[in-house]
């Protein structure tokens, strides 16, 4: 009987322990199959390499044209930029300045073209008016209604009525320079009919009135007379009659 027992006792030991490894290999196969179970009592953290050190999850790349974390999109332009920088749109072209001097139409304002000439008649508008101040005294006003600047030489040889001849000048009314007339512009003169005190001889009334032009050398005139017309009573003039010279203001011809 003893040494039956002596005869089963190694080989139970043999059977367990074959049990044993076959327990130890299909837990070690269960562990390592791949299928992602875990041993009991692991926590699901970090998932950890074969030699034990643990690797960070990867982080998803960024979009293309986008910058991590900004917000914006990087493909944008950046407003209010530098300055001078392009921002790759041409303005638009400025236009072209119109007129100026050489442009098409270009006169100089005045409406004149071509040579001078000498202003008469012709070429001219003439009046007459009585003037108040100073007393006794008429203006004659000579407008250029040309297309030519005229020079208004001399002083007017005035008659009124059925005169023989024509009054004498003022001297020292005598301007400095040749007036000179553009297209519509004017000159001046005075004429002095009679004796502010009264001691003119020869007084009379002239209801009408021409108007001679001088030309460059003084000596008598040339081109169409002017009549322009006088107030309807007429003027009284005497013996003390007499003119300025032209003048290119209408002050300067008052002023005598």
């Amino acid at each position: 009987m003893s040494s039956f027992r002596t005869a089963r006792t190694p080989r139970a030991r043999l059977v367990g322990a074959a049990a044993t490894v076959v327990l130890a290999a299909l837990s070690l196969t269960a562990c390592n199959d791949g299928t992602g179970v875990e041993s009991e009592g692991r926590t699901t953290g970090t998932p950890s390499t074969a030699n034990g050190t643990a690797t960070a999850p990867p982080q998803d790349e960024p979009a293309a044209g986008t910058t991590q974390d900004s917000g914006t999109d990087a493909s944008a332009p950046a407003a209010n930029g530098p300055a001078g920088k392009d921002s790759g749109t041409k303005a638009p072209a400025a236009p072209a300045a119109s007129g100026g001097s050489g442009g098409s139409g270009g006169s100089s304002g005045t409406g004149a073209s071509g040579k001078p000439v000498t202003c008469e008649g012709s070429v001219t508008r003439t009046t007459a008016a009585p003037l108040t101040r100073p007393v006794n005294h008429m203006l004659l006003t000579v407008t250029n209604t040309g297309s030519r600047t005229c020079f208004l030489y001399g002083y007017p040889a005035v008659r009124f009525g059925e005169a023989q001849a024509v009054p004498p000048v003022i001297e020292d009314s005598q301007p400095q320079a040749v007036v000179t007339l553009e297209p519509g512009q004017s000159g001046y003169a005075s004429v002095s009919l009679a004796a502010a005190d009264g001691s003119g001889t020869n007084g009379h009334t002239a209801k009408s009135l021409t108007v001679h032009f001088q030309g460059r050398s003084g000596n008598g005139s040339v081109g169409t007379a002017a009549q322009p017309s006088l107030p309807a009573q007429g003027v009284y003039v005497d013996d003390s009659l007499k003119v300025t010279y032209w003048q290119q203001s209408m002050d300067d011809a008052v002023s005598w």
